[in-house]
């Protein structure tokens, strides 16, 4: 249902009186009577392009829809669990500095949290005498191979006894397996203390002694669990970081209300705090079980446009459930009370501008933007939208002066 008129967005009912013309109906009367009697007034308006332009009226049709299942319930926006990241300590310590606070936004490998630990005094002091082992297994390595390529040069100059070479061969071979090792060691080290450091810059807070706890993503911190001077196993929590724009939409059902939600069904959402900040979103999920505390179903959503709100507002959501028979749809915007009886503002093209006429209605079943007509106008009438209320206070006001 899209527009098909240009849009101004605002309008003062008396600027319509431009270019606006009423239909009446003829006068009766007797000719050389004293008494001559009015007819009543057509519901009917004829706007200028100019009226239309000003007033930024808007047309749709009346369309032949499966009617959809609506269920409307408060609901909340909350961060969408696969985008946090628990941080938590990977050592026993005491911390000594919390570096961030709930709110900040960090970047990856940003330092958090230092922890002051015996394990990465252990991994240090074991880094030193593995570089050390190392190079001594360097030396005797280069020593034993050196003998080996002796003792072959002496037996082919006759000068050494097979015995000699072979003896020779092995202590090659285990100075060889003995580097190779101490070089597995060292680097087994240099891995554990890279883990307890973390890739990147250290704060100025940092000593040798301290673990530094990095977040692995961007992101904005959420929660913050580490406060200074605490003690902590690996596996405590510290930090929580997520990111804060992608959200998700959590509702709760009654069971017989659940029936008719299924993955797909479309969510209009409005922010309870601002009801003029609009949103749509997907559902994504709907749980299988019935929660054992609030006898509801949970149903999640994921927003895919409109209301940019914040994680924890509180939304007033309307579910869309599975299709039904057709039915006559207008969008409900076009539906107006006009003294007591449902009309809609049925639209001709005259020229550039358009002949309205109200037309009573009888309206079914409603949604925040669908109205279901069981009765007034057919399939393919083209009626007013926006405007519809301005085109209403207008024919009021001809009624009146009608009267008068």
């Amino acid at each position: 249902m899209r527009l098909v008129h240009p849009v101004v967005r605002t309008l003062a009912p008396a600027l319509l009186l431009t270019g606006l013309t009423v239909a009446c109906g003829a006068r009766e009367g007797t000719a050389g009577s004293a008494t001559v009697t009015a007819a009543p007034m057509a519901d009917t308006a004829t706007l200028s392009a100019e009226s239309v332009r000003i007033g930024g009226f808007t047309i749709d049709t009346a369309r032949s829809l499966p009617w959809q299942t609506t269920v409307t319930v408060p609901g909340r926006l909350m961060l969408d669990p696969q985008s946090l990241e628990t941080i938590g300590s990977i050592v026993e310590g005491r911390i000594t500095h919390t570096l961030v606070r709930v709110g900040d936004r960090v970047r990856a490998g940003q330092v958090l949290v230092l922890i002051h630990s015996h394990e990465i005094m252990d991994a240090r002091s074991g880094l030193a005498r593995a570089k050390a082992a190392v190079a001594a297994a360097e030396a005797e390595r280069d020593l034993a191979v050196s003998s080996a390529e002796r003792a072959h040069r002496l037996f082919d100059a006759k000068a050494m006894a097979r015995a000699e070479v072979e003896r020779a061969d092995v202590e090659r071979r285990v100075a060889l397996a003995s580097f190779d090792q101490a070089i597995a060691e060292r680097d087994r080290l240099e891995s554990l203390v890279e883990h307890l450091v973390g890739a990147g810059q250290t704060p100025p807070e940092a000593d040798e002694h301290d673990v530094l706890i990095r977040t692995p993503i961007d992101g904005i911190i959420t929660a913050r669990e580490a406060q200074p001077g605490t003690v902590v196993l690996p596996g405590t929590p510290l930090v929580t970081v997520g990111n804060p724009d992608r959200l998700q939409l959590q509702l709760h059902l009654a069971e017989p209300s659940a029936a008719g939600v299924s993955a797909g069904s479309l969510v209009h959402f409005t922010l309870t705090e601002s009801p003029t900040e609009k949103g749509e979103a997907i559902v994504t999920r709907v749980a299988p079980t019935v929660d054992t505390l609030t006898r509801t179903i949970e149903v999640l959503a994921q927003p895919t446009r409109g209301a940019k709100g914040r994680a924890e507002s509180f939304v007033q959501a309307e579910i869309l459930g599975k299709g039904g028979p057709m039915a006559i749809v207008i969008p409900a915007g076009a539906v107006q009370s006009l003294e007591g009886d449902a009309v809609v503002f049925v639209v001709e093209q005259r020229g550039e501008g358009l002949f309205v006429t109200a037309v009573p209605v009888r309206v079914g079943r409603r949604t925040t933007d669908r109205v279901e007509i069981e009765a007034g106008v057919e399939r393919g009438t083209a009626v007013v939208v926006r405007g519809a209320a301005i085109a209403k206070a207008e024919l009021l006001k001809r009624r009146t002066a009608g009267e008068g």
